[in-house]
């Protein structure tokens, strides 16, 4: 016993001359403690042969027990030590395990075999706990060096981010500073094709390195001249060719950064097409590098909402058609069908560039001296009951006062240009004055009344106290084709009941007037919706599906998706054919009949349980709504296609559809084909549940005579 301890000692007498290397191996942590458990049975075994008075025959010698005990006791401590020292890190179990086994030691011999310990034995032990203790100091200092290794190292990456940012940051302001009228343009293409990236599922360094090649991709316009850049009239052919020469200029800035390389790429191919029409090297499709085909996608539907010197911003609505029309010619088509989503998400336009026009609710004041001298965007009305405060200042000179106009338009807002009417579907309802009277062509009926406010909650009035200040509150609702408009100024209310031309346009509520001034407007929006029988009808309802019904009853759908057919089983193979027509209300491309794959409880589209599977648009479009299965649409344009216009032409004439619904394992496919259009839908299950239907729904059409062949 005592060689072995003193075979320790010696190995631990030279212990600071050895260089330890624990940073080259990879010793499993859970090894260390294997290693001192084997240990500790080894030097118990030993420890009780040590003792044997039993012989081996090896040769012609006898040999005890105990000395090839000893030996293999040594050895084994020995290699314990080699093994912890050479392999660095002791962690607390183990390190408490060799304290505990020594301890056990000292007690083993003090109070089992009533001995002292030696000198040596002794030793052996302080040996080893000054071992452990320099290990775990060397650990501890490895440790920390580490930390502050890797805290430098963060600092340093936080640095380099930040640097970047300021240059990147840079180059944009540098760009912005030529063109006035394109301020703002990078910053808006980095969020949209970031948004994209998102949508897209991909990693967070992805969507980084998307966000900044967008944020640079027009950094070539840095060496086109400012009198082509800021030309307030559509360039020239020559001055066009020189704009070309922007990307390959981006791309020269960008290459030398070789630690981003992505950013040259957004620079160089943001203006290629995917039919391979585009520059500067017309290539084509999936050959187009990703980064460049997102960026494409953002930078058109930005260049469209953002006011250039020689025309205006297109409203929402009409970029969203142009990018549809865009699709599968000059931009790549799964990149234009996620950014209608991200434009659908954005329903209050509120990513589009804003101009100067007045906002419904805010500090501002509204200054009328002359009849519609000036007047607030509008605040849409739904079934969702909105209010509105303002203070009114009557001028001396007398007037009308306020006065609310409703109306249409494609971006919410008043217009009095014929010309900028006509191309953003404005439509006026009605307008109202406080007094009581409504004017107005656009609209098949009202009905007016005017009793007294009890309740008294706003101040009192002008008409009360003498001043020229008049408080008004508006409570304003629309369901289908009525809407209900309540007008108070703390003494009377005054209640208009409008019937309105169709159920299928919006209803905005705008502000303006004439000699006055509106102040201290605010609006908010209820959270409850409006019952269906909260308006009184006062005009009949407004129908196209009044005709013989097939073997589903016919559905209206006046606006995006707020109808829907009866849920049909899908089975294994079946055809579903009906009639549809738009309304004539419909001018987009996406006004016309869905399909919607879905199960629920009740076979109803939003019913109990309900889960969404597809959605497919007849002009070719969809969105995957359920990311867990593997939705792929494959949308060709015929040869009888005779464009866009025509094809809306004909979905407002009325046109009959068959659709081919086949189900086979996971698999469910859907076919049709219409106007110049074949569309092939296949929705891949991951786990399938037993009912499946699909129901009919759309935007502003009207589906008829739906009748269901099952094979």
């Amino acid at each position: 016993m005592y060689v072995k301890e003193s075979l320790i000692t010696a190995v631990m007498r030279h212990f600071s001359k050895l260089k330890l290397c624990s940073e080259s191996h990879n010793l499993p942590k859970a090894g260390y403690f294997v290693i001192i458990v084997l240990y500790i049975i080894m030097s118990r075994i030993t420890g009780v042969l040590s003792n044997s008075q039993e012989v081996i025959l090896m040769g012609n010698q006898m040999i005890p027990f105990s000395s090839l005990a000893g030996a293999f006791s040594s050895f084994s401590s020995m290699l314990m030590i080699f093994l912890v020292v050479f392999y660095g890190h002791i962690g607390f179990y183990t390190a408490t395990a060799i304290i505990l086994y020594r301890l056990f030691i000292l007690i083993n011999i003090i109070f089992v075999s009533h001995n002292f310990p030696t000198i040596p034995g002794i030793f052996t032990n302080f040996v080893t706990f000054l071992a452990i203790a320099l290990i775990q100091r060397r650990n501890n200092r490895i440790d920390k060096f580490k930390e502050s290794e890797l805290s430098h190292l963060k600092e340093q990456q936080k640095f380099s981010q930040r640097l970047f940012e300021q240059t990147a940051t840079a180059l944009v302001s540098a760009i912005d500073a030529k063109d006035e009228y394109s301020r703002g343009h990078s910053q808006r293409v980095a969020d949209y094709s970031e948004k994209i990236a998102k949508c897209l599922g991909k990693s967070e360094e992805d969507c980084r390195k998307i966000y900044y090649a967008a944020l640079l991709h027009d950094v070539g316009k840095i060496g086109i001249a400012d009198n082509i850049i800021n030309k307030d009239c559509e360039p020239t052919e020559e001055e066009y060719k020189i704009i070309m020469e922007h990307p390959s200029i981006g791309e020269q800035i960008l290459s030398s950064i070789t630690e981003y390389p992505y950013l040259s790429i957004g620079a160089k191919y943001h203006h290629e097409r995917y039919d391979g029409k585009g520059y500067p090297e017309g290539l084509k499709g999936e050959d187009i590098p990703e980064i460049a085909r997102i960026i494409a996608v953002a930078d058109t539907y930005d260049a469209m909402t953002s006011s250039r010197s020689y025309r205006a911003a297109l409203p929402q609505l009409v970029a969203s058609e142009e990018l549809a029309k865009a699709s599968g010619t000059q931009l790549d088509p799964v990149f234009v069908r996620v950014m209608e989503h991200v434009i659908d998400l954005d329903f209050d336009y509120g990513e589009m560039e804003k101009s100067a026009l007045k906002a419904i609710a805010g500090a501002d004041e509204l200054v009328c001296k002359k009849y519609r001298d000036e007047v607030t965007t509008g605040k849409r009305i739904t079934y969702y009951n909105t209010r509105v405060r303002f203070k009114c200042h009557l001028d001396e000179k007398g007037g009308r006062g306020p006065e609310i106009i409703l109306f249409d338009s494609f971006d919410g807002r008043y217009h009095d240009d014929e010309a900028t009417a006509r191309e953003l579907r404005y439509y006026e309802y009605c307008d109202m004055w406080m007094n009581g009277t409504i004017s107005g062509k656009g609209v098949r009926k009202t009905e007016t009344k005017v009793y007294s406010d009890k309740d008294r909650k706003l101040p009192l009035s002008g008409k009360d106290n003498g001043s020229a200040d008049v408080f008004y509150e508006i409570n304003a609702v629309k369901r289908k084709d009525h809407a209900l408009i309540t007008i108070s100024d703390g003494i009377n209310v005054t209640e208009h009941i409008i019937a309105l031309p169709d159920s299928s346009r919006f209803v905005y509520l705008a502000l303006s007037g004439e000699n006055c001034t509106i102040s201290g407007i605010s609006a908010d929006v209820s959270k409850e919706k409006i019952p269906d029988d909260y308006i009184p009808r006062i005009a009949e309802k407004i129908s196209y599906i009044d005709v013989p019904q097939g073997d589903i009853p016919n559905v209206q759908i006046d606006s995006y998706r707020t109808d829907a057919s009866k849920g049909i089983l899908i089975t294994d193979e079946m055809k579903i054919s009906f009639h549809t027509m738009s309304l004539p209300t419909a001018s987009l491309i996406w006004h016309c009949a869905y399909i919607v794959l879905f199960s629920s409880l009740d076979g109803t589209v939003n019913g109990e349980n309900y889960v969404e599977y597809g959605l497919i648009r007849t002009d070719g479009e969809y969105w995957d709504v359920d990311q867990e299965n593997n939705n792929k649409i494959v949308a060709y344009i015929n040869d009888d296609f005779n464009g866009w216009d025509a094809w809306k032409k004909a979905n407002k004439e009325g046109l009959d559809y068959a659709i081919s619904i086949k189900k086979n394992n996971n698999l469910i496919t859907v076919s049709t084909q219409n106007a110049g259009i074949s569309i092939k839908n296949t929705t891949n299950f991951a786990d399938m549940p037993p009912k499946i239907y699909a129901a009919l729904t759309g935007d502003q059409c009207a589906i008829t005579n739906i009748r269901i062949n099952r094979a």
